[in-house]
């Protein structure tokens, strides 16, 4: 059974484990309504490289950036073999305002994601990625615990 209430579908991931439910889900739906995945890793860069850090910001861009292409092509592999088309999308910037205008700029019809990594102190003083997304879409998200 198709359905036409899904046709594109952001999965957000940051590769934590607060997220492999979220891929399953997102997968899932996708499976049943005959939608395009588009996963979407964003490298954090204003919280990890500041614009004064000069020696190594390249190095560590270049490894955050590996990492985020290696956690897509897991996630590619997972809806190539459930028969879902996947798109890769990597993006830099801050998580939550990426994946919003993302979304909002292309025809997505659900944001599904993990409550992502932040925890402690570091989610008190910034709060969460999936908070922030919740609060700022204008496209349904679907947040998927662990």
């Amino acid at each position: 059974m198709m359905s036409d209430l899904y046709r594109n579908i952001v999965i957000a991931t940051d590769g934590s484990e607060n997220t492999r439910r979220a891929i399953s889900y997102g997968i899932e739906i996708a499976k049943i309504s005959g939608a395009t995945v588009h996963v979407l890793y964003v490298v954090n860069t204003p919280a990890t490289i500041s614009e004064s850090w000069t020696a190594g910001k390249e190095e560590i861009y270049k490894i955050m950036r590996c990492d985020g292409e290696k956690l897509v092509s897991k996630v590619k592999e997972i809806g190539k073999d459930a028969g879902v088309e996947i798109r890769d999308v990597l993006l830099d910037g801050c998580p939550s305002d990426e994946i919003i205008n993302f979304a909002e700029n292309n025809n997505v019809d659900l944001i599904v994601m993990g409550t992502l990594g932040k925890t402690g102190l570091e989610k008190f003083l910034m709060g969460s990625v999936a908070e922030k997304v919740v609060r700022g879409s204008k496209v349904p998200v679907m947040v998927v615990r662990a």
